[in-house]
Formats: C-alpha cells, structure tokens, sequence
C-alpha cells in the first residue's frame, strides 16, 4: 500500500514537473515571438500578443504607457518597415501554483547594449499574454557615477515635479 501511494506521489510529481515545462517553454517561444513580430516590423501580430489592458513601461522615466498609447508610439516605427530588434540573451520564467500567472525577466541584446525586460503574463484559456512588461537600460557598476552625472541635469526636475504631487 505504501509502495503504491509512493508511486502515485512520484507519477502527481512528474506530471506537475512535465505541466510546469510546457508553460514555460510555451511562454518562452511567445516572448521569442514577441521580438521577432517587433523586428519584423509585425504591428499585429507584436500588439495582439498583449492583454487589452496591458502596460508597457520604456527606459524613459515618462514611458508608462497602456496598450493603445504605446501603440501610438510604435507605429512610425512599424510603418517604417522596422521597429526594434531586441535579442534575448539569458531569461528567467515563473509560474504561480495554479499555472494562471507567470512573471519573467530577461537580459536582451538592443542596439542600447544590454537591457533588462522584464513582465508578468496570464493566461486565459490556453492562451498567455504579456499583461506588464518593462524596459530597463543596464548600467555597469564601475561606470554609475558617469551615468548619474548625465542624467541629473535631465532627472532632477523630473524629481521635483514627482514629489511636489
């Protein structure tokens, strides 16, 4: 008896383990995707691959978009035959208990050097979607002063307005 609820535990284990291995290789190629449509210049298939509610947030400190204003960004660079071309280089998936949810981050290949993406996706039916996704510029550590001194003259006022909200 012992043997057999063993072997049942082991069987509920794998199965889980084999669950968990198609979500993430299936949230895996829909972000490999998702770049390609950008590159490719493939409005449709890149926006249709986010949540109508989705957010987009971009390396600059006033790039927090909702799906339609982000759409109004992008599309002089779709029209033009070529959006971005953001390689991933190295990505980290999650999954919450119930499968629904996911979360991932990436180190990407941009023509800014490497940038951090990072998001949370759902999956509605048998389906996932980007829901949030954020941009991140990466800056060495020997070179942080140099890049502070660059942005202060720009940043600073934005600091400013911020905290007086």
């Amino acid at each position: 008896m012992l043997l057999l609820l063993l072997g049942l535990i082991l069987m509920s284990y794998n199965s889980s383990q084999r669950i968990e291995s198609d979500e993430k290789m299936q949230i895996n190629n829909l972000l490999d995707q998702w770049h390609k449509a950008a590159a490719a210049a493939d409005a449709k298939n890149y926006f249709d691959t986010m949540t109508e509610d989705a957010i987009y947030v971009g390396t600059d400190a006033s790039e927090h978009w909702s799906k339609s204003e982000f759409q109004t960004f992008a599309k002089p660079y779709f029209d033009r035959g070529k959006a971005w071309d953001f390689k991933p280089l190295e990505r980290h998936i999650y999954l919450s208990k119930d499968k629904k949810t996911a979360w991932f981050d990436e180190l990407l290949d941009t023509w800014m050097k490497v940038c951090r993406g990072s998001g949370v996706l759902v999956k509605t039916g048998n389906k996932w979607k980007i829901k949030h996704y954020v941009l991140s510029m990466t800056i060495p550590n020997d070179v942080t002063n140099d890049a502070i001194k660059i942005k202060s003259d720009i940043e600073n006022p934005l600091i400013e307005k911020l905290k007086s909200k």
